[in-house]
């Protein structure tokens, strides 16, 4: 039971000295947080290209006869079939063909594939077909060929249903990436931590004696006096 209770005082004066090092250098975990900041700033600023979006809302269905009604377990197979008109939508039979009637030939399968997401819009029968690139005016143009190519390619695929588009292409005034903000706050976040590191090692590995503390602390001898530090006049 001592051997425990002496462990815990060990443990507690650690964590009172390790925030006592921490508020020692305060102004230097200050320092780097806002240097770091800048640094992220400069780097998603200047290093890393905007990415712009354009996107279109299309619709999925199972239905084939336009005289039944719509009922509840259509609309659920159509919700799951999302999915797979997804896989369709990034085909190389899709892709590559916009590729063709864009005449876009500096730009591979694999790289528009990579542009490309689609996604169902809260869980429902409307998926949403997104493209990201550089260039506004480009990610305009695949997504609006996307949409034009597309619902033929996954009717004949699946046999069945249809797919229509239900908006207009819509395209982002202003970079969807990257984010400023958040980027600065994680390279914030860095410093803070490679900081905080570094002043704990440092002073936790520091074996020499500064004050009447360390010798109470590492040698346990009592303090009998202390000798004032006398500036010369």
């Amino acid at each position: 039971m001592n051997e425990n209770m002496q462990n815990d005082s060990y443990v507690e004066i650690d964590l009172f000295e390790i925030l006592s090092i921490l508020k020692s250098n305060l102004l230097w975990i200050i320092l780097s947080a806002v240097l770091f900041a800048i640094a992220g700033w400069a780097y998603t600023t200047y290093a890393i290209t905007p990415q712009y979006e354009a996107s279109v809302n299309m619709i999925v269905n199972t239905k084939t006869d336009n005289t039944s009604a719509v009922s509840t377990d259509t609309i659920n197979s159509a919700r799951n079939l999302v999915s797979t008109y997804a896989i369709i939508i990034k085909s190389n039979t899709v892709l590559n063909q916009v590729i063709k009637d864009l005449d876009i030939d500096n730009m591979t399968y694999d790289t528009l594939e990579g542009k490309v997401s689609v996604n169902a819009i809260n869980d429902t029968q409307v998926m949403r077909v997104a493209v990201q690139d550089p260039d506004p005016e480009l990610a305009r143009k695949i997504v609006k060929e996307i949409a034009k190519i597309s619902p033929e390619e996954i009717v004949d695929a699946v046999e069945a249903g249809s797919c229509k588009v239900v908006s207009q292409v819509r395209v982002s005034s202003s970079p969807i990436s990257p984010n400023v903000t958040k980027n600065m706050a994680l390279a914030a976040i860095v410093g803070i931590a490679v900081v905080m590191v570094i002043v704990v090692v440092k002073s936790l590995l520091a074996n020499y004696i500064v004050d009447d503390d360390d010798i109470q602390k590492y040698l346990g001898l009592p303090i009998l006096g202390v000798i004032p530090e006398i500036e010369e006049g």
